[in-house]
């Protein structure tokens, strides 16, 4: 369980849209509509891949915000890998044609907000530590 300290959660989404990129058509695979149902408005409502997935980054987001308030080495590690996950998706954005979708561009922001909040929480909660420390010498 210590082990998932170091792994950033983004990266587990970037494999997944990977496989699902790599394994048929993107474009086609992540707008395909997994759950439809009736609403009792009448309305149709339809979730897709793409959606699905945007709905997990959010949950992930959640996540790793907490997992950014540790101040110890496996959080910087996390930080440091969190940022080259966020290369990653700039890169596949900008070079991969199935990349170059809005489900991959608000995946990679979230990315990038995990990247910023991450460092910026760290640094909030690291001065506290000292703060506190210095306070009780």
């Amino acid at each position: 369980m210590k082990s998932l300290a170091y792994i950033p959660l983004f990266g587990v989404i970037l494999i997944i849209y990977n496989i699902i990129m790599f394994t048929g058509d993107a474009s086609v695979t992540v707008a395909k509509p997994l759950v439809e149902a009736k609403l009792i408005s009448g309305a149709e409502w339809k979730m897709t891949t793409g959606e699905l997935l945007i709905v997990i980054g959010i949950f992930v987001l959640f996540i790793e915000m907490f997992k950014a308030t540790r101040t110890s080495t496996a959080s910087i590690l996390d930080h440091g890998l969190s940022m080259l996950v966020f290369v990653v998706f700039v890169i596949e954005f900008l070079v991969v044609e199935g990349a170059g979708n809005s489900t991959f561009l608000i995946l990679g922001l979230m990315s990038l907000v995990d990247v910023v909040a991450g460092f910026s929480i760290t640094i909030v909660s690291a001065r506290r530590d000292l703060a506190v420390g210095a306070a009780i010498q």
